[in-house]
């Protein structure tokens, strides 16, 4: 869709990121996020989009959002289901201070936002979080100890056999995860494993980015009927993909840092933005679990100071990570004394849904 299309039938648009934070700097960029509602063909018809996050360079209605590439927005529906899988980067937008656009359609979403608070926070805030820790060990390690060389084959003890190409390893690892997923399925006393198996944990991406390791491969072989030299092979490819992805990611990081944050990151040995972001997040989850509401601005927190502190380098990579143990021991003890549902009532999430679309109009 245009831009003017969606900025027509757009419902509220939000100021997010640093800003959203009371974390910005001069310097910082605006990051806006909205919603609209798709027209009646992309309902009833074939054609299908989920959000707008490019083309704001195009003639549109609202002069704040030209040209600006930090900027996305979502498609109701689309944004509907991730509200309810208490995604914490579109949660928060509905906990927002500065709306520069907001309608009575928008309003009404916003008076709703309770509908989406259930205790899958826990898990989505520390997934994210982690996910933050992930890139700040990643950093970290290039920092004090850099990848010399391009990754071989050989390197990995794969000399007279060609590896495994990625869409090859990929096809065998989802059959692999299909296959263990089908055979717990109808297990009783599997039942929870199976749930973790098919919850928001992307099992798929962990099998594809981590090889086999040694204990397992007889198992594997066994379970899929596969030759022994083909998993030997796939565990030794996986290997190699692993590393050679890492190399590409190494270059691609020494290539676009910004230089400031470079230096930050020399002198203090770790991403100070990742590990910001880390504990913001931790917090946040901790907060909604404990108090039941997103607080997204830092001042009101009380945080924003301690906040611009790991970002300005005045803690430890150390430092930072005990922050970090001790708010997931705080999470998992909130979650069993929350008062918030183990999930959101998807049949109310549905009905709002239906109400804000007919409120829209075609």
């Amino acid at each position: 869709m245009k831009r003017i299309e969606v900025e027509e039938r757009t419902i509220l648009i939000g100021l997010a990121g640093s800003h959203g934070y009371g974390l910005n700097r001069p310097e910082s960029d605006f990051d806006y996020r909205g919603v609209f509602i798709a027209p009646k063909r992309y309902y009833l018809g074939f054609d299908r989009i989920e959000q707008k996050d490019t083309g704001w360079d195009e003639p549109g209605m609202f002069p704040f959002l030209d040209s600006n590439k930090d900027t996305v927005i979502y498609e109701l529906k689309k944004i509907l289901q991730l509200l309810a899988g208490a995604n914490p980067n579109v949660l928060e937008l509905l906990w927002l201070r500065n709306y520069p656009v907001l309608t009575t359609v928008g309003q009404k979403l916003i008076n709703h936002k309770q509908l989406f608070l259930s205790k899958k926070v826990k898990h989505t805030y520390s997934g994210y979080a982690f996910a933050q820790i992930k890139k700040m060990e990643t950093h970290r390690k290039w920092l004090l100890n850099p990848p010399q060389k391009k990754p071989l084959p050989s390197d990995f003890g794969i000399e007279d056999e060609v590896p495994l190409i990625k869409d090859e390893l990929n096809a065998f690892l989802e059959y692999l995860y299909l296959l263990i997923r089908g055979r717990i399925e109808f297990l009783e006393e599997a039942e929870h494993l199976y749930r973790l198996l098919t919850a928001d944990i992307d099992f798929k991406g962990v099998l594809k980015q981590y090889s086999l390791p040694d204990e397992t491969l007889e198992y594997t072989q066994k379970l899929t009927n596969s030759r022994k030299d083909f998993i030997r092979l796939l565990q030794k490819s996986q290997t190699y993909q692993v590393a050679l992805r890492e190399w590409k990611a190494y270059l691609s990081w020494q290539e676009n840092r910004n230089p400031v944050r470079a230096e930050m990151e020399r002198k203090s040995g770790f991403d100070l933005k990742h590990g910001m972001h880390c504990i913001r997040l931790l917090r946040s989850g901790l907060e909604i679990l404990q108090k039941g509401e997103v607080i997204v601005d830092r001042r009101i927190a009380g945080d924003a100071d301690n906040l611009k502190a790991i970002l300005q380098g005045v803690y430890s990579y150390e430092q930072v990570m005990k922050m970090a143990e001790e708010l997931v021991a705080e999470m998992e003890t909130a979650y069993e004394q929350s008062n918030l549902a183990h999930k959101p009532d998807l049949e109310q999430i549905n009905e709002l849904c239906m109400e804000l679309v007919e409120m829209q109009g075609w």
